[in-house]
């Protein structure tokens, strides 16, 4: 009996005991009730921040210069060809200012120059002639002064027409200067008489108003025979002409009549013997007629008629709007091919193309024996030691870029390398890009070698940096009546509300410059945000993954503590 007793009671015991162990694990405690909502916090710490916007965009040259054959496109020189004999470089070398890149033929550049010398000295004679000065002179020409006419050879002014005041017209015949020291005369010889003469012959002459006999000699012969016109030659068949010149005793003028002979021996006038025909002095060996160059008015007669003169002695200066024009027309005409010719000689020196520019050789567009023109472009050098991002950012980041803010500039294809630049320039007016308003930045970028025009770059400009100031979370800062606040949790468990100066922000911490000390707790969050349905435990925090968060750009841990309850 007792046993069983016994056998009861432990059974009861394993049962009631089993009940209430699984009923304390199925069951859970009942909670603490709390009196005051639950906080997270983070402390206020000192550390360092950098404020800074990010942006991408390509890299560009901001210089760069053409490879180009010498001469400029439609310029004087556009008749000269080049044909390119060789390169020294390839596209993507690096080159230097004054390197020599390519080399040339100009094939008819040397015809070209004979060419324009030919012409220029032809221009300079004709306005010698017109100017009546030497070739020598053409440069001292002064087209106020007009146009002076001058002797073209040594002799004796004849016909001059011409007084101050008459106006002339172009080509009129104003004077003629003849050297009247030799004559001249054609003589007609039957063929008897002319078998009988030869050039350089002398021969005997008497001139109708004088008794003496001189001489002269023949100075050219025609060997071919004339078919006589003449009544009294009709018999004879034809005849031959002669040339005979001779000094001019004095008074012997073109018109005379005069009778030539062979003389005898021991010059015995009786025993000339005189050729059938008679003759007349037709002229004077030398003679030139002075022609008015222009239109013009003669302003100063500076000879008489039958005056001697010396070759370039004034005769008639001509002046006039007209005449003015005129030379510095063909003053301009010739200063125009010298510089052209110019141009050409200096061409010899240009047939090496260097580099315009120290950087790389970006194309090379035309091909070794092709033929290539003044002036065209052959290829490109672009810089990469100064290159160029033109990028955009949001009305928002424009307010922290400021110009001459630098920059830390990498770039995708070198990955490690970073390289330096600076704001050149900030947009003052935005444009808007899909509904979003964007601000043009122009970044200049210290470069090198390695760079290359349309390369992908991410760009950090830096809009501030402050060290060992006092940071807060930025979830922690809250505005009201237009100020920035933060609430802070006193160690007795109750909050205060204060108002701060912030400084520099970026996009996880602030800076505080006054409101707040270091180790104060500022409230990121509180259990009065949850919804009825969320549930914070005793260990953890309202935000989740803000503990060891770093709040400031090379700057220290700050840790958040547990989660205080306020009774």
């Amino acid at each position: 009996m007792t046993q069983r007793i016994i056998m009861i009671a432990v059974i009861l015991v394993i049962v009631l005991g089993g009940g209430l162990y699984a009923y304390k694990q199925l069951v859970p405690p009942v909670e603490e009730e709390t009196q005051g909502p639950v906080y997270s916090t983070e402390p206020v710490v000192r550390g360092n921040i950098s404020v800074g916007v990010d942006t991408t965009g390509q890299l560009n040259p901001s210089r760069s210069g053409g490879i180009r054959a010498p001469g400029f496109k439609d310029s004087a020189g556009g008749a000269i060809e080049y044909v390119i004999d060789e390169y020294f470089v390839e596209e993507g070398d690096e080159v230097k200012k004054g390197q020599v890149i390519a080399r040339l033929e100009a094939p008819n550049l040397e015809s070209e120059i004979e060419s324009l010398e030919d012409r220029l000295q032809t221009d300079r004679e004709m306005l010698a002639e017109l100017a009546g000065v030497s070739v020598d002179e053409i440069d001292r020409i002064n087209p106020a002064h007009g146009i002076t006419l001058r002797a073209p050879i040594d002799g004796r002014v004849r016909d001059l027409v011409v007084r101050e005041g008459d106006e002339l017209k172009q080509g009129q015949i104003v004077a003629r200067i003849v050297d009247d020291s030799r004559f001249k005369m054609f003589v007609k010889l039957y063929p008897a008489e002319f078998n009988r003469v030869k050039k350089g012959q002398k021969v005997a002459l008497r001139f109708s108003i004088f008794d003496a006999i001189y001489y002269g000699e023949i100075t050219d012969v025609n060997p071919n025979p004339v078919p006589v016109t003449g009544e009294d030659d009709a018999a004879r068949g034809f005849v031959y002409w002669i040339t005979v010149e001779g000094k001019n005793p004095g008074l012997v003028t073109p018109g005379i009549e005069v009778y030539v002979g062979i003389p005898g021996q021991n010059g015995n006038e009786t025993s000339v013997d005189w050729f059938a025909n008679s003759t007349k002095v037709d002229s004077f060996v030398k003679e030139e007629k002075v022609l008015s160059t222009v239109e013009a008015i003669a302003t100063e007669v500076h000879v008489r008629d039958m005056e001697l003169v010396k070759k370039g002695d004034p005769l008639i200066s001509m002046a006039g709007s007209d005449v003015q024009q005129m030379i510095q027309e063909k003053l301009d005409e010739i200063y125009d091919k010298e510089a052209e010719l110019n141009e050409y000689r200096s061409k010899f020196n240009e047939l090496e193309i260097k580099a315009p520019m120290d950087g790389i050789v970006a194309a090379l567009n035309r091909q070794v024996d092709e033929t290539v023109s003044p002036g065209e472009w052959l290829g490109y050098i672009y810089n990469t030691s100064d290159m160029r991002m033109w990028v955009q950012v949001d009305d928002i980041d424009v307010l922290l870029v400021k110009q001459g803010a630098p920059v830390r500039v990498t770039v995708d294809a070198l990955p490690g390398e970073t390289f330096e630049g600076e704001v050149m320039r900030v947009a003052t007016m935005g444009e808007d890009v899909n509904g979003i308003p964007r601000f043009s930045v122009d970044i200049q970028v210290k470069g090198g070698p390695q760079l290359k025009p349309g390369m992908q770059a991410h760009a950090y400009i830096d809009a501030g940096s402050a060290e060992n100031v006092l940071l807060v979370p930025l979830e922690a800062i809250f505005e009201e009546d237009g100020k920035s606040k933060v609430e802070i949790l006193n160690p007795d468990g109750t909050t205060k509300v204060v108002t701060v100066k912030l400084g520099l922000m970026n996009d996880r911490v602030a800076e505080v410059k006054s409101g707040v000390k270091e180790g104060d707790l500022v409230i990121t969050g509180s259990s009065a945000d949850l919804l009825p349905s969320q549930h914070i435990g005793s260990q953890d925090t309202l935000l989740p993954g803000k503990q060891n968060s770093n709040n400031g750009q090379n700057g220290p841990e700050n840790k958040s503590g547990p989660g205080k309850t306020v009774k």
